[in-house]
């Protein structure tokens, strides 16, 4: 079974619109007079049923079947109520920063991985209470996502992670083998290639910060890292990062993969039709999206995973994502809020959200359901979790992301050295500085 197309990137794939500040209202108008008032940086939160108006926002797909947690919510708080608040993603950091400034946020906000860094920066929300959650509860790489200078400032919502997700039957039929290094990657594509397909391996081929973030696994696949350990320095053309870029452009210019796309939304018809035959680091997501495309059963029927390709030393790195709740400081209703997001960390509501949305739990212990435990999905997102790599922890990186990936077209497209680029991303990036 592999029905997994509600990741929120497919609310872009289906044209789902989402209305800016459309508020959907559950129950009550507005805030009561038995709203508690906001605190300070550190908050207590008790077992009592949570009381008051909650005022969140949401962002993606996600929201549009949120309320369903909320009434299982409401049925131990009944004397709380909910009112939502659905922006598009695109807007959703720029919107929640304006916010803060002007001092209208509300009470609870969850933020995808990439703009949980520019969010935290903005020093407008509130640590994790003591006690509320157990870190060693989730998936290490995920919890640690949003912890800055040792705090932690997101109860974490779900995870994923990226995979090699390939066409079973032209594997077999070119004599492919599921690649395990980078040496392997390489074979994989080229008897590919000899069987025909025009460009075996889809890379992320748009140039922008999510193809920086492509890079950015290869290069820890390499032992290499966009950032030093502190945080305090670019460390984008490393001697590591230059190989890593050197091999992910040979793929390119070798013709195994294409300089032009897929583009994101056009990677099910390309590997569906035979013009790749693999999605190198690609979202689990897809595998719904071909069923989705092709018919129930079809990505059972043709498609194989594995996890990403080890490096040349053997380690192992994988993208991963995900979400995560935060409570501004200036939320008036903390206590309700605290308690929805550790509503939605129990196991119990990690599962039943896999239900409803099918995203992977933040929560080790939901995995072993036996709604998750055996679907070989899932085994592969789980393993790469294990691996995961998080993106730059600095305000900024959207900004040095989508410099890296410009430079990466410029070697693949203007013969400009893995070296030169690098470097000249390197001094943008450190005129750009970290922004914290």
């Amino acid at each position: 079974m592999h029905t997994y197309p509600s990741s929120r990137r497919r609310a872009t794939m289906l044209g789902i619109a989402l209305v800016a500040s459309s508020a959907l209202l559950l129950t009550g108008c507005g805030r009561g007079d038995d709203t508690p008032a906001a605190g300070g940086d550190s908050t207590t939160v008790d077992d009592k049923p949570a009381t008051g108006t909650l005022e969140v926002w949401t962002q993606g797909a996600d929201g549009a079947e949120l309320p369903q947690m909320f009434e299982k919510f409401k049925a131990d708080n009944p004397d709380v109520d909910i009112n939502m608040t659905q922006i598009p993603e695109a807007e959703f950091a720029s919107k929640m920063t304006a916010a803060i400034t002007a001092g209208t946020v509300p009470d609870l906000i969850y933020s995808f991985t990439e703009t949980q860094s520019s969010l935290i920066a903005t020093g407008g929300f509130d640590p994790v209470p003591d006690g509320l959650v157990n870190k060693d509860d989730f998936f290490e790489v995920i919890w640690d996502n949003s912890v800055y200078d040792d705090v932690a400032y997101g109860v974490p919502w779900y995870a994923y992670s990226d995979m090699v997700i390939y066409r079973t039957d032209l594997a077999e039929a070119a004599g492919a083998e599921a690649p395990k290094d980078w040496d392997g990657l390489r074979t994989f594509g080229e008897k590919l290639k000899e069987s025909g397909i025009e460009y075996p391996l889809a890379l992320y081929a748009a140039y922008d910060s999510y193809t920086a973030r492509q890079l950015l696994t290869f290069a820890a696949q390499n032992g290499g890292s966009f950032i030093s350990d502190d945080l305090s320095e670019w460390t984008i053309n490393s001697p590591e990062n230059v190989e890593a870029l050197e091999y992910w452009s040979g793929l390119i210019k070798d013709g195994l993969a294409s300089p032009d796309g897929p583009a994101f939304l056009d990677t099910v018809s390309w590997s569906t039709t035979g013009k790749n035959a693999a999605i190198i680091d690609g979202g689990p997501w897809f595998v719904g999206w071909f069923d989705d495309a092709n018919g129930e059963g079809w990505a059972d029927e043709h498609l194989s995973l594995s996890t990403m390709p080890v490096g040349p030393d053997g380690d192992a790195a994988t993208t991963v994502g995900g979400g995560s709740w935060f409570v501004p400081t200036d939320s008036e209703n903390k206590d309700a809020a605290w308690k929805f997001a550790r509503f939605m960390s129990e196991p119990e509501s990690q599962v039943e959200w896999f239900k409803i949305f099918k995203n992977m739990p933040a929560v080790k212990s939901a995995w072993e359901d036996p709604a998750l435990a055996d679907d070989r999905l899932l085994a592969t997102v789980e393993a790469g979790l294990e691996t995961g790599i998080t993106l730059p922890k600095v305000s900024t990186w959207s900004q040095v992301g989508t410099v890296i990936g410009e430079q990466m077209e410029k070697v693949v497209r203007g013969g400009l050295s893995a070296q030169d680029a690098l470097d000249a991303a390197q001094q943008q990036a450190e005129s750009i500085g970290m922004g914290n």
